[in-house]
Order: structure tokens, then sequence, then C-alpha cells
């Protein structure tokens, strides 16, 4: 059953990645004014690295159960969840907790906490 979760955990990371990206690229920089245009290039390719990045811990945490290391296991888990509960938090508070990414993103916390 845990490695259920974390594989949930790993399929909500992604589809919580693309929609950031989506949205990032559709609402976000669609509406933002910013000058010079090469800063405007760095913030969308700063904004999609964290779409990534997410995606990359998807494919681990979809991974980890078939890792023949437990302390393979142990750590991926680990900096999964710190990773996303930092970033819950972070868009909770940016958002006053107005926007759904922090729930998503604190359901992937705890998918993979309960299946570590």
């Amino acid at each position: 059953m845990r490695d259920v979760l974390l594989q949930a955990a790993g399929l909500v990371s992604i589809a919580v990645a693309l929609i950031h990206g989506m949205l990032g690229e559709t609402v976000v920089f669609a509406r933002a004014t910013i000058s010079p245009e090469r800063l405007r290039t760095l913030l969308r390719l700063v904004w999609q690295a964290g779409t990534v990045a997410w995606i990359g811990f998807g494919a681990l945490l979809i991974a980890a159960p078939w890792m023949g290391s437990e302390p393979a296991r142990h750590w991926t888990v680990i900096t999964a969840v710190v990773v996303f509960a930092s970033a819950a938090m972070a868009n909770a508070v940016a958002t006053r907790a107005r926007h759904f990414g922090w729930i998503m993103l604190a359901g992937v916390v705890a998918l993979a906490a309960a299946g570590y």
C-alpha cells in the first residue's frame, strides 16, 4: 500500500507541475509587464525550472518502490516532502491561501509521507 501512495504522490506531483507550467505561461506571464525583455525571459525560465524539478520529483516518487536501496527510497521521500512542503507554505502565504496550489502541493506531501 505504501508503494501505491508514493506512486500517487508522484502522479499528483507531475499533474501539479504541468498545471503550474501552463498557468505560468497562459495567465501569469501573459498579463505581466516586465522589462527589459531579457528579464522577462529569465523569469519565465526560472518559473519553468520549478515545473521541471517537480516533474523530476514526481518521476522519482513513482520509481521509489523499485529502488533497490532503502536509504535511496528514504532520502528521495524526505527530500520530496521538504521541497513540496516549503512550496505549499510559500504558496499559501503568498496567496493568503486563496489559490488551490498549496492544497495540491500539500496533497503531494501527505501522500509521500503516508507512503514513507
